[in-house]
């Protein structure tokens, strides 16, 4: 009898032990989690621009971004169609907030690369923000031969800089938005009066029109152009389209080139006038690295 009471005294501690600690995981159960939001952008560029969206760690995602001429060239030039530009690139995620990519175009044979950085995630719960913070530091190199070579050039002339901060927010499943201010350098530029440090502010946007379809806005508002040249800034309207491991992007643009010193300097289409172009962006993504779990 004095075993059994032991034993059944021991069972009853146990019991009230285990209860009570289930009872304490189940209430830091229910405690709020920090959820990080992902998919704000469909790819790692709006259109012309970088998004907020990084790539994941160890995928390799090969961008074919193509041109075609102004649409108001008429049926002579096939509206357009006659005439492109491209660029090939390579971006690669390093980890989950660094994103490293190189590229080259067409457009005066230009090598850009870029280092892209997440200092702030966008998440829900405790100790959480409402937005991310992205920064992006790039530099690009004209290639194409110069157009007076009696003059004497500098490699260094073929040089320009940029960085950006890009804020950002996933308002909903259906709407994202974002600002990118963006500084630009230049070594060389055409007249005197062309400033070599040029600033503009980005302006990025995503509505959601199906599960695999979104409409996408992109524009920058350059702040000190030079007035003299019929210059104007760049604005790009076009749809996403997910298949899978591929994101299709077709458009509309103003913008001749396909990185920021192109775009932000050299866009001299005009909307008003019919001066748009036509293009896609393909992007394929490569897992080269396995995902971790």
């Amino acid at each position: 009898m004095k075993y059994i009471l032991c034993f059944l005294v021991a069972f009853a501690a146990t019991d009230s032990y285990c209860q009570e600690e289930n009872l304490l995981k189940g209430l830091n159960d229910d405690k709020p989690q920090k959820e990080y939001v992902f998919n704000a952008f469909k790819s790692s560029r709006v259109i012309m621009s970088h998004s907020m969206e990084m790539l994941q760690p160890g995928v390799l995602d090969f961008r074919i971004l193509h041109r075609f001429g102004n649409v108001n060239q008429g049926i002579s030039e096939f509206f357009g169609l006659d005439q492109a530009t491209i660029r090939l690139g390579l971006d690669y995620g390093i980890s989950s907030n660094l994103t490293v990519g190189i590229g080259r175009g067409s457009f005066k044979k230009e090598i850009d690369g870029f280092i892209k950085y997440r200092a702030i995630q966008q998440a829900t719960g405790p100790k959480s923000l409402p937005f991310s913070l992205v920064v992006v530091g790039g530099s690009t190199i004209i290639g194409a031969p110069w157009a007076d070579p009696l003059r004497k050039n500098y490699f260094s002339s073929r040089l320009g800089y940029y960085g950006q901060a890009i804020v950002g927010r996933k308002l909903s499943e259906n709407l994202t938005l974002q600002v990118s201010p963006t500084y630009l350098h230049r070594n060389f530029v055409e007249t005197a009066p062309d400033p070599n440090d040029l600033y503009a502010a980005g302006f990025g946007g995503r509505i959601k029109l199906s599960k695999r379809v979104s409409l996408n806005v992109d524009y920058y508002y350059v702040i000190n152009q030079n007035d003299a040249r019929d210059l104007h800034n760049p604005l790009s309207l076009g749809l996403d389209i997910e298949t899978g491991g591929h994101v299709f992007q077709l458009h509309f643009t103003n913008a001749i080139g396909m990185n920021e010193r192109v775009f932000l300097t050299e866009t001299t289409n005009d909307w008003a006038k019919g001066d748009i172009q036509f293009g896609f962006n393909i992007s394929r993504a490569f897992q080269l690295k396995k995902k971790k779990g």
